[in-house]
């Protein structure tokens, strides 16, 4: 490809040039480096006075009688607990924030819980309906003189297990998993506006016409998409590199208590940047294309609106089914290269896949990176002297497959 090297540093030029660019990448990167070393010189999550302060507070009235002092501390542990006078107390103190939540019990088997505001995570509910149950039992075995421990003990016997993972967890791996769906999925998006929009400009301002006297459209489509992917490649590279490793220096100051999220295995890391990369080239190259489709940028979204909405289908998707990584919709998805960038990544880093799968998947994403490089290079030749109304992507490329 002539001069594929000279429109390829331009662009970088370009964006290394951009100071919004290069000022919030550096920022982003040393504030996010810097918050990893925090709990180095402060302790953020030492034992102190400081945790007394932040223990729950329960409001109880017990009309009846029939929760014993000790079962109640068993079930909150470390939590106090506020006798109340009536319900009309409890209800004062959680409606005044001096006690996080409250029960009023009413029978031995039925009681009020208030709360001000409910979170999702919110079992406290659960665990006191538990309570009142056992309450129940250990009364039951009380009157009827029947020994509560043995038969608690009978009933629910003290099990030990071992967990041998052979495989992978799910369950520790989702949250990094999840954030790198959604990062890629933004770097597509953000840098594949960006080069639609530079694609575009060019034929507004007329400069293509001196530009496809110079060089090759290939050479210019694969400049442009190949300099976004290394000046996406260095943003990303910069922070999030930055941030793992600086965890890593101060992993033992967190306590691992950020591991879910960026204590990345190697393996998981090569997978995402590969197939990362892979993805950002194949829209890149789509987008590309449809800027190539208009003269003015403010006629971008009537072409690359199709390319967003594949992009969004796949990125729910994937989302829907992480958790189900070795499901079928994420085994088909993972092979396509419209989706493979997301879908195979997530089964690698929670479910069950081949070496062979991996290949075959990479490999058919290269082709597809390939073919997709070549029409849009074709289209872009095609449609860079058209101009007036958007030209319709089936046109342009039963346009380009004519003339071969």
């Amino acid at each position: 490809m002539k001069n594929f090297s000279t429109v390829l540093g331009f662009e970088l030029r370009n964006y290394f040039k951009n100071k919004s660019y290069m000022i919030l990448t550096i920022l982003i990167g040393i504030l996010a480096i810097a918050a990893m070393f925090i709990p180095r010189f402060f302790n953020l999550f030492g034992e102190d006075e400081g945790d007394a302060e932040n223990q729950s507070t329960y409001a109880l009235y017990d009309e009846s009688g029939v929760l014993p002092e000790e079962l109640i501390q068993a079930f909150f542990p470390g939590t106090t607990i506020q006798a109340a006078a009536s319900a009309e107390e409890v209800k004062s103190l959680v409606e005044n924030a001096e006690a996080d939540a409250g029960f009023v019990v009413t029978s031995p088997t039925e009681y009020q819980y208030y709360v001000f505001n409910k979170s999702m995570g919110d079992s406290d509910s659960m665990i006191f309906t538990s309570l009142m149950q056992t309450a129940s039992f250990a009364r039951y075995c009380s009157d009827n003189n029947l020994q509560y421990g043995e038969i608690q003990q009978a009933m629910a016997p003290e099990i030990t297990s071992t967990e041998n993972i052979l495989g992978k967890d799910s369950g520790e791996n989702f949250w990094y998993c999840y954030a790198l769906v959604i990062l890629v999925f933004m770097l597509i998006i953000l840098y594949g506006v960006m080069i639609a929009t530079a694609v575009t400009q060019e034929k507004s301002n007329r400069s293509i016409e001196v530009l496809v006297t110079s060089t090759s459209s290939t050479s210019l489509l694969f400049g442009k998409v190949i300099a976004g992917a290394l000046a996406s490649l260095f943003q990303v590279g910069f922070i999030l590199g930055g941030v793992l490793l600086s965890y890593e220096i101060n992993r033992s100051f967190w306590g691992g208590r950020l591991d879910f999220l960026l204590h990345i295995p190697a393996e998981v890391l090569i997978t995402f940047a590969l197939f990362g990369l892979g993805g950002f080239l194949f829209y890149a190259f789509l987008y590309g294309m449809m800027g190539a489709l208009v003269s003015k940028t403010e006629d971008i979204n009537k072409t690359a609106g199709n390319v967003q909405m594949i992009i969004m289908v796949v990125y729910f998707l994937v989302l829907f089914q992480i958790q189900n990584p070795d499901g079928m919709i994420m085994k088909v998805t993972s092979f396509l290269p419209f989706s493979s960038y997301s879908a195979m990544f997530a089964r690698i880093a929670m479910g069950s896949v081949t070496l062979a799968e991996v290949i075959i998947s990479f490999l058919i994403l290269v082709l597809s990176i390939l073919g997709v490089g070549y029409v849009g290079a074709k289209v872009y030749r095609s449609s860079t002297l058209r101009y007036g109304n958007p030209l319709k992507l089936r046109h342009a490329i039963k346009g380009v497959f004519r003339k071969n």
